[in-house]
């Protein structure tokens, strides 16, 4: 008895083993996205009511927390305790999805309609941790599928997970049928024929949507992307600081000269602060006006120019001590020389990364985390509080006129509340003609040998971004140290090749290397429901869960009251 309960717990701990598997290939590098419509399935017949609840959490924590160890290896180079921390919290998610599923299988709940109210209420709340990180989601693995994707104007990057994860709960479904002799059931045709109709109007929907895009997108200015490739390690000493800057002039010199109105660096990449208000308060600021003339001479009688640099305000450090709250900008040159009074500061700053978390709220865990951090002092950055939206004149299309476009900083372009924001003004209508995506994901590479290796943060990086141009239909336009840097159009096609460039035509290889490009960005009219209304499908599946959750609750509650109630009526009777 003893040897069967044994195997059988190792059956379930290959099962989660395969899930997990499954889902580290259908994301980049590996691109098996066929396999997501299945990848729960070995999951979902692992959480059977024949499985004990302590054993099937214990089992499901350990594999979960392998699969996010593994998969985020390349965060623990940058911060032990950012990474350990966010993989420990994450893999909670799976023991609550699996005792939840378990709990519909004794409920004889339908699993096409359990599974994807689940994964995508654990998806959204994976986004919570800390200011929120939306990784390795079922639909990231959909994004070359134009087709499919086309429904993240109205649900969001979450109807994709939603679909995907109908099918594996259909297919885990018909799985148990078979197994039990219940598959020719008529319930079963019925459940087929449900995801096929769900599948099926989606593919419907997205050619839709890709065959009436002619009718509101227009070429709009020629833009360029420079990518710059210098590891983090090198960076942060800041000793070549003024050659990374001098090498990304003179591809910005080669950009103009392509006939780019719109020149974007990466995030940063320009090492210094570039407010003329606070050099005065500075120990040495030649750097900073080196560069901040440099830019000035460049962007005149050239174009826009869009810089990654650091900024800062004056504030005030007890009664007397000035100091400077520091941000992570974004600064826009204009043709006639002068810096826009404009900037955009991040918004969504990255835990460890840009700041140490609890450093005002529990200071003895923030002393703590500081022994794990990249350096050895307070290098927190203040967050912005402002979606700036930034103005360029083009005569693109024959005649002059104004475009509008944002700028998300680094990781922001995976958080899609933050894109939302920039998508429509207060009344309602689109307000920026694009977005630009400037980020240092330097940080994800290694150096050695004088040579950068890629890891696989930067393909997957970019396969997030897709959803946010989708989402509001807004193409994207991404600056990226060391890559990917590209075009993303609004229906989510990265796309190949340019009008002009030096970097290599397939945009998913522009991994680890410098170069630039020019093409024109595509300007989409249209106003999506995911604009207007935002995460309101992740609102519900995580209703969905709650509501889940609470009713063994409730039936235990109920059923501990009747109980008592039968207790005192039979002392009420023998009293009698």
């Amino acid at each position: 008895m003893k040897d069967l309960r044994i195997r059988y717990l190792l059956l379930v701990f290959l099962a989660f083993i395969s899930s997990g598997l499954l889902l580290t290939i259908i994301q980049p590098p590996f691109n098996a996205a066929f396999l997501a419509w299945c990848a729960y399935v070995p999951f979902i017949l692992a959480c059977s009511p024949k499985v004990k609840v302590k054993n099937l959490i214990l089992v499901s924590y350990v594999v979960s927390l392998a699969y996010w160890l593994g998969n985020l290896y390349w965060i623990f180079p940058v911060t032990f305790a950012g990474w350990l921390a966010f993989c420990a919290y994450t893999a909670v998610l799976w023991p609550g999805l699996g005792c939840c599923l378990r709990y519909c299988r004794i409920k004889k709940v339908p699993l096409f309609l359990a599974v994807p109210v689940l994964i995508v209420a654990i998806e959204r709340l994976q986004g919570c941790f800390l200011g929120g990180f939306y990784w390795r989601h079922l639909s990231h693995s959909q994004y070359a599928d134009i087709s499919i994707i086309q429904i993240a104007d109205i649900f969001g990057a979450s109807g994709v997970s939603l679909l995907v994860a109908m099918v594996n709960g259909l297919l885990a479904e018909l799985v148990i049928s078979i197994r039990i002799k219940r598959f020719s059931e008529n319930r079963c045709l019925l459940k087929m024929a449900i995801v096929a109709a769900a599948v099926t109007a989606t593919i419907l929907y997205g050619r839709w949507r890709i065959d009436q895009s002619n009718k509101f997108i227009e070429a709009g200015p020629a833009v360029a992307a420079l990518q710059s490739n210098i590891p983090q390690s090198v960076k942060e000493t800041f000793e070549a600081s003024e050659q990374i800057f001098d090498e990304l002039l003179v591809s910005s010199s080669a950009a103009a000269e392509a006939g780019a109105e719109l020149i974007v660096w990466p995030e940063t990449m320009a090492q210094a602060i570039l407010d003329r208000d606070v050099w005065p308060y500075l120990v040495a600021s030649e750097l900073e006006i080196k560069f901040d003339a440099a830019l000035r001479e460049h962007s005149k009688d050239t174009g826009y120019v869009l810089v990654g640099a650091y900024s800062a305000r004056l504030q005030k450090q007890g009664h007397s001590e000035i100091g400077l709250a520091r941000y992570n900008s974004a600064f826009l040159y204009l043709p006639d020389g002068h810096q826009d009074i404009r900037r955009y500061d991040k918004i969504h700053l990255v835990p460890f990364g840009e700041f140490v978390p609890f450093r005002k709220t529990f200071p003895w865990i923030y002393n703590l985390l500081m022994k794990f951090t990249p350096y050895d002092y307070d290098y927190s950055l203040e967050a912005g509080q402002n979606y700036t939206v930034f103005e360029m004149a083009s005569a693109a299309g024959g005649k002059l006129q104004n475009y509008k476009f944002g700028v998300m900083i680094c990781y922001e372009d995976t958080v899609p509340e933050i894109a939302r924001a920039f998508a429509l003004n207060q009344q309602g209508r689109k307000q920026v003609d694009w977005l630009v995506n400037i980020s240092n994901d330097g940080w994800f590479v290694r150096f050695a040998d004088n040579k950068v290796y890629a890891s696989t943060e930067l393909q997957q990086h970019a396969t997030v971004c897709v959803f946010r141009a989708v989402e509001n239909r807004l193409a994207v336009l991404r600056s990226v140290n060391t890559g990917i840097s590209c075009m993303i159009d609004s229906l989510g096609r990265i796309r190949d090749g340019f009008l002009a460039g030096d970097m290599p035509h397939n945009a998913m290889d522009r991994k680890s290397c410098a170069g630039w490009f020019v093409d024109n960005v595509p300007c989409d009219t249209r106003v999506t429901f995911f604009s207007r209304y935002g995460q309101w499908l992740d609102a519900c599946c995580l209703l969905g869960l709650a509501a889940l959750m609470a009713k063994p609750v409730v039936e235990r509650l109920i059923s501990r009251r009747r109980k008592n109630i039968s207790k005192d009526n039979a002392n009420e009777s023998s009293l009698n």
